[in-house]
């Protein structure tokens, strides 16, 4: 696509003024923001960053969750060939200190209180960074440091500033070039300090436009912006694709209203991470847990019905008249009220990225009529290298190469892609730059996977991750660890999970259990518990665990590829794994090398064979203090399958 983001802002407030562009929920309200107002507040905001001394080919930190003015921040900054590198609002200040040191950052725009506090800390490590400047002033009146101040004074000052300088901000737009660098996005550093990835124009817009034609996007959707847009895919669903298709982006007031905003915005294109669709079944499941047995019975037998007829029905396929009646009737008591309850009514394609999905978390989705699809990408492909055609949608496939990109394997299995998409460079990495990307173009995905008869792409886990069984029974066999554990992680009582058994005999585990899934289960046989530690050692808990594990074990013996991944023995663990601990990352991964060396001596205790182990661990408050928590660990043997091998005919 021959354009630039500001060009793209420009056009459609020029061709469609009073059209809505963005949408906030303030004091349970939603303000709408049309084109021609962004298209303003825009330029006044590029005044103000020209005036602060914000020059071409500098950066630009944005730190909040999904607001009109930070949008319109990023867009100020493209408008003057300046770089807006969005960072997580989650984050620690300590965090923050690499990216703002590696950008060589001056300037900053934040949300709130909370934001201006983190930069106002790291100052003292990083004092190039003069300027920042805050959207929502709440707590804000009797902060006194210099640099800091409101966006509107900023705006203020851009006025002033154009009017001293007529046409400067046509002739900054006018300067710049798809192939301009235009933003900067930095890695979840599951292996060290993130990189930061650098897009251009024309790499971010090409592959929005890639999506936007696929599905056939218009302007007529809306989307709801609730993830970190530090994020790439929450950055290409509600900035480069809302620029690319000109829909309506839509900002909830909180995190905790999300599921209120979704009812209330019926969103028709909608994304989200394994998680989220993890949470939202959980949720589900829970309410269930807690009807009447009639209702109860009725949902489990419409489900029944939907996992075995809706899948057909979505994808086209023929159905028998008596199949479409029952699923009918399901979808009039069961499914439709369910759509609603989720805020997914109205959704015509949903997508999920980021991680692999569950299968029966996926055919879940389907099978109540959600038209969710798997796409397959990484920050470094601006997202959208493979997509699930519309009839053409499996569980275990990430789909086909959508439009311009090529993709081959490598002798090791390992998946390379080359499209106009990838990107330019890792910041000041040049030796990170060349192992991934070749002289001729290929980017190195480090997925191992293989394409399938049909075209599609199976993923089945990180190259490096993706190991072999050695000694016992299952000497040799696959050890696919991300595919166990998320096997796992569709029950609602597990909310994650850490697989172990790269060159070991056998397979073992850590489990996280969902607190509120698991609490609630608690609550309704009375039994007692003082906190998370408390109930995830009680021994009805490592029960109802087990018999989760034990369904994963039988399902796995009937895959003939990955039979020998069975889970021997696990551990519940103490705490939940958290971002603040180092135990995962930003957007949720797991740091399994990290927690591997972290709980060194739980996972030997796993397969030395002892019952139970005392542990110690450091863990960091939401205040920021420091504390431990200890808890000596039940050892828990789950029975493992005989594999199913298939049968000659």
């Amino acid at each position: 696509m021959q354009t630039t983001f500001v060009q793209l802002l420009l056009e459609h407030a020029s061709r469609r003024p009073q059209a809505p562009a963005l949408r906030e929920k303030e004091y349970g309200i939603w303000q709408t923001t049309t084109w021609a107002d962004l298209a303003t507040l825009v330029k006044r905001l590029a005044g103000g960053l020209a005036a602060a001394g914000l020059r071409r080919g500098q950066h630009l930190i944005v730190v909040g969750d999904n607001r009109p003015r930070l949008n319109a921040s990023m867009l100020a900054a493209q408008a003057l060939g300046a770089i807006p590198v969005p960072l997580y609002q989650d984050a620690v200040a300590a965090e923050f200190v690499f990216p703002v040191s590696n950008a060589e950052v001056c300037f900053a725009v934040v949300e709130d209180q909370e934001q201006v506090d983190k930069m106002m800390e790291v100052r003292e490590q990083c004092p190039a960074l003069a300027h920042v400047w805050y959207d929502d002033p709440r707590g804000l009146r009797n902060y006194d440091e210099p640099g800091l101040a409101s966006l509107d004074a900023l705006a203020e000052a851009g006025d002033a500033w154009l009017a001293a300088h007529p046409g400067f901000f046509e002739a900054e737009v006018a300067q710049a070039q798809p192939t301009d660098v235009a933003a900067m996005f930095f890695t979840s550093g599951t292996t060290g300090n993130a990189k930061g990835v650098v897009h251009t124009h024309l790499s971010l817009l090409d592959r929005a436009a890639a999506g936007q034609k696929f599905d056939r996007l218009t302007e007529q959707e809306e989307v709801l912006a609730y993830l970190p847009p530090a994020w790439i895919g929450q950055n290409i669903f509600s900035y480069a694709q809302w620029l690319a298709c000109g829909y309506v982006v839509n900002c909830p007031e909180s995190g905790a209203t999300v599921s209120i905003d979704m009812k209330e915005i019926g969103p028709s294109y909608y994304f989200a991470p394994p998680r989220i669709f993890e949470g939202l079944l959980t949720t589900v499941m829970i309410r269930m847990e807690d009807a009447s047995a009639i209702k109860r019975g009725m949902f489990h037998h419409f489900m029944n019905v939907a996992r075995r007829v809706g899948p057909d029905l979505m994808d086209g396929k023929p159905v028998g008249l008596l199949d479409k009646l029952h699923y009918a009737l399901g979808n009039l008591c069961i499914y439709g009220p369910l759509r609603n309850t989720l805020g997914m009514s109205r959704v015509r394609v949903a997508y999920t990225a980021g991680e692999a999905i569950g299968p029966d978390l996926f055919t879940f989705y389907r099978a109540i009529g959600i038209n969710l699809k798997q796409l397959y990408g990484s920050t470094e492909t601006a997202v959208f290298v493979c997509l699930q055609p519309d009839h053409e949608v499996r569980a275990d496939t990430v789909g086909v190469p959508c439009e311009g990109v090529e993709i081959k394997l490598s002798d090791s299995g390992e998946v390379l892609v080359k499209s106009a998409g990838l990107l330019k460079e890792y910041y000041k990495n040049p030796e990170a730059t060349a192992e991934v990307l070749t002289a001729d173009g290929w980017y190195h995905t480090s997925d191992a996977g293989f394409i399938d008869a049909q075209g599609h792409l199976k993923i089945i886990d990180r190259v490096k991750d993706v190991g072999r069984i050695k000694g016992g029974a299952n000497d040799g066999a696959m050890f696919a660890p991300k595919y166990v554990e998320n096997k796992l992680k569709f029950f609602p009582h597990i909310k994650e999970a850490v697989a172990f058994g790269n060159q070991r005999e056998k397979v073992c585990a850590f489990v996280n259990i969902d607190f509120e899934a698991v609490g609630n289960w608690a609550e309704r046989r009375n039994l007692p518990y003082a906190g998370y530690t408390d109930l995830a050692a009680k021994p009805e808990v490592l029960e109802l665990i087990r018999e989760n594990v034990e369904k994963v074990n039988a399902d796995l013996a009937r895959d003939e590829l990955l039979a020998g991944s069975q889970i021997a023995r696990f551990i519940v663990l103490h705490k939940e794994l958290d971002a603040d601990d180092g135990e995962m990352t930003r957007t949720r991964k797991v740091k399994r090398g990290f927690i591997n060396d972290k709980y060194q001596v739980l996972v030997d205790a796993m397969y030395e064979g002892r019952t139970e182990q005392f542990i110690e661990t450091v863990v960091k408050f939401e205040d920021g203090r420091s504390g431990s928590v200890s808890a000596t660990l039940k050892i828990t043997d789950a029975k493992t399958f005989p594999a199913q091998t298939k049968k000659v005919a």
